[in-house]
């Protein structure tokens, strides 16, 4: 990097707490207005655009834009610091500072503060995540649906080399195509020999003279895509599908990242769910409950028949074998549990509280064998 390089929030025209979409409404904008199709000639407006394009690139992206903030141009550019003669500032007395010890340690381990490696072979693409939102039966059987991103591809003019067609990259005549050169510096440790990103061609070993107008030389452009999107069967909510290539395209031939979609499922108005097993409550009335007979009960696939026993109690549970939620895996499906609560009749006319008392009358000890229990207990 150059040493009167603006600022990236000054080049945006933000704010530095602005927000991701700020920061993609002020990208749009100035992209728009300094592309070089609208200037042609124009050198100035070229740079502007490669300004541009060099500043959202790290501000859209969550960790550059951290480095960025907390190390300047130093956080995003291995190669700034030794341009600017130092580390992140601060030196010691003789001269000695941290672009000295990031230098000595990257001598011995290849990397160092500033992490002198060459950029000149395939760097695979950031991978992206997104969210889906789906419903409960949506989850338990399986959809096709779409997402819609953002994702960096390579340019389909310059095929991703960044040159303008026609053209083509040139070998940096500083480095010989290595992306790296030696130096040695003096410390008070002696004479160390280094290597680090060429300083002309920024470690890619390649020079380009006509940069692309559509990519701004970068080689990628940003573009927005639709992506079809398989939900297996029985996923959970909060569970990821991975979708390799789908994410960043990478440089220098390097393959594309991944995509990774984080489902969220809609919660069920009558339906609960855990793994494999799906949990509902019934209402019963009181006859129901003591004499029995048949209940038609939801299920995922529908409504079911179940023969209720008599003299089934509030709060008991009974399973339906295998009306649960497929395994995702493929094996088989989960059960589901009912349990059913006893409703109390409200609003009762005269008669019919009289025909109540009547039958409670009929009724003997030993039809209430809990009641029975829980006074024997309280007895003793």
């Amino acid at each position: 990097m150059a040493e009167n390089k603006r600022d990236y929030y000054e080049v945006l025209g933000v704010s530095k707490t602005a927000a991701d979409a700020d920061i993609k409404k002020a990208y749009r904008k100035l992209a728009k207005e300094n592309h070089p199709d609208l200037h042609p000639g124009d050198q100035a407006a070229e740079a502007r655009f490669k300004e541009i394009n060099e500043a959202y690139e790290i501000l859209s992206n969550s960790d550059k834009r951290s480095r960025y903030d907390q190390f300047g141009f130093a956080g995003v550019d291995p190669n700034y610091a030794a341009q600017q003669g130092g580390g992140f500032g601060g030196g010691f007395d003789g001269g000695f500072d941290f672009g000295d010890l990031g230098d000595i340690f990257g001598s011995f381990f290849g990397g160092g503060f500033g992490g002198a490696r060459s950029r000149t072979g395939p760097q695979r693409g950031e991978s992206l995540r997104t969210g889906l939102t789906i419903a409960f039966e949506e989850a338990a059987f399986g959809c096709e649906k779409e997402v819609t991103l953002e994702r960096v591809e390579q340019c389909p003019d310059c095929k991703g080399s960044g040159a303008a067609p026609g053209t083509s990259p040139e070998t940096c005549s500083n480095c010989g195509g290595s992306g790296a050169v030696q130096q040695r510096r003096q410390t008070p440790m002696g004479v160390f020999a280094t290597t680090g990103p060429c300083p002309r061609c920024g470690g890619k070993g390649k020079t380009i003279s006509s940069p692309c107008k559509s990519c701004g030389g970068t080689g990628q452009i940003r573009k927005r895509k639709t992506v079809k999107v398989s939900i297996p069967a029985g996923i959970d909510n909060g569970q990821i599908i991975s979708l390799r290539g789908q994410g960043n395209a990478g440089k220098n031939g390097g393959p594309a990242g991944d995509l990774q979609i984080v489902v969220s499922v809609q919660p069920h108005q009558l339906f609960r769910r855990d793994g494999s097993d799906v949990y509902c409550d019934a209402p019963i009335t009181f006859t129901q409950a003591v004499l029995g007979g048949d209940l038609e009960i939801p299920t995922i696939d529908g409504k079911v028949s179940y023969t209720l026993p008599e003299g089934t109690q509030t709060g008991s549970t009974f399973r339906l074998k295998g009306k649960g939620i497929p395994n995702v895996n493929g094996r088989g499906r989960g059960d589901q549990f009912v349990t059913v609560h006893i409703e109390t009749p409200r609003g009762l006319s005269r008669e019919q509280k009289e025909a109540l008392r009547k039958f409670s009358e009929t009724l003997k000890e030993h039809n209430y064998k809990e009641r029975k229990s829980w006074f024997d207990k309280f007895k003793k």
